[in-house]
């Protein structure tokens, strides 16, 4: 089923994210599937469960179809219940980014290279993996999610002073979008 993604301005976007508890891992499973199928409908690579409303630690990637641009991510589908973000490397580059919370922006973010993260899967396995380039940037952006944080809330402070009428129209729920959305 098709969910619809929570706008620029709405609270569960800045509430803190609970973790995923045991007893609600048996649940998550239709869960997922949404976060997937809503994900696909809304050309997006990646989702993260506040984006649905949900204030939880889990998120859902599948870079695969830029595998043309970016190798690396050719078959990158994965599941992030309650990860942690061990260890970013020095080294950054900057590249241009989008939201599906933010639906017709798109800013130069900065972001470490290269992450290495912990995290259960769909079926509870733990895992500790290192990521870099493309599916590193796509990683962190989700966990940002998580962690209350919007991509233009790393733009540098002159471009974020240049798209805060953008923002502002958001916020009021002026969205034009091909999915289905929820503003304030």
């Amino acid at each position: 089923m098709e969910l619809p993604i929570y706008v620029y301005g709405t609270e569960v976007l800045r509430e803190k994210t609970r973790e995923v508890t045991e007893e609600e891992f048996s649940s998550l499973e239709k869960l997922i599937g949404n976060m997937f199928e809503t994900m696909y409908a809304s050309d997006g690579v990646g989702l993260a469960a506040p984006q649905v409303g949900k204030a939880i630690r889990l998120f859902v990637v599948d870079a695969d179809p830029l595998a043309e641009d970016f190798p690396d991510s050719k078959g990158f589908k994965k599941v992030f219940i309650n990860p942690t973000i061990t260890e970013y490397s020095e080294e950054s580059c900057t590249m241009q980014e989008g939201c599906l919370s933010l639906p017709g922006l798109n800013e130069n973010v900065e972001r470490p290279k290269q992450i290495t993260i912990k995290y259960l899967d769909e079926q509870m396995v733990p895992h500790e993996e290192s990521y870099s380039g493309f599916n590193a940037r796509v990683i962190q952006h989700e966990y940002d999610h998580l962690e209350q944080t919007l991509f233009t809330d790393r733009v540098n402070p002159m471009r974020k002073a240049m798209i805060k009428r953008k923002l502002q129209k958001l916020s009021r729920g002026q969205v034009k979008a091909h999915y289905k959305v929820v503003t304030k």
